[in-house]
């Protein structure tokens, strides 16, 4: 039984590092050229430190992902906050296509605020679930609430 829990946590790791590595393709496509040519406020990050933070907040969130399916996707709990962790983690790699691919902070902050509305309701079925894989999200929510604030100061200074 312990064993299955910990394939289901290594395969969710997998699939939110391998989303993950879909949306970093869209984001090197324009890194290098059109966002270093952006204005950015003051408190914007060094572009070497997005790598580190997000492996580190994929890999939470595929545990918290891992627990929630550990505990029976034959529930019906455990289904609602997977779909959930399934819809924004689709929104999380689109915000990387349209903010770096299509170029658009303005789209992007549209996608960036759904995608807050969305983490925050997969927060409340991950701890009707599990209070700890709740809790696993807190870096990543926090992470893109302050994501939302640059996308935002990107977009009005732009």
């Amino acid at each position: 039984m312990k064993q299955k829990r910990i394939l289901k946590i290594a395969i969710a790791v997998i699939l939110c590092l391998f989303i993950g590595f879909l949306a970093s393709v869209a984001t090197q496509s324009s890194v290098n050229d059109w966002y270093l040519t952006l204005n950015k406020p003051s408190f914007n990050p060094p572009n070497w430190l997005f790598a580190p933070v997000w492996t580190i907040l994929y890999i939470l969130m595929g545990v918290a992902a891992g627990i929630v399916w550990g505990k029976g996707f034959h529930h019906l709990w455990v289904k609602t906050a997977l779909y959930h962790f399934g819809f924004q983690l689709l929104l999380n790699a689109l915000w990387s296509m349209v903010f770096f691919g299509l170029k658009s902070p303005a789209l992007a902050l549209a996608i960036i605020l759904g995608l807050l509305v969305l983490i925050g309701l997969t927060f409340k079925w991950f701890k009707v679930v599990s209070k700890k894989a709740a809790y696993l999200l807190i870096p990543y929510f926090a992470w893109v609430l302050f994501a939302t604030l640059l996308n935002y100061k990107i977009w009005e200074l732009n």
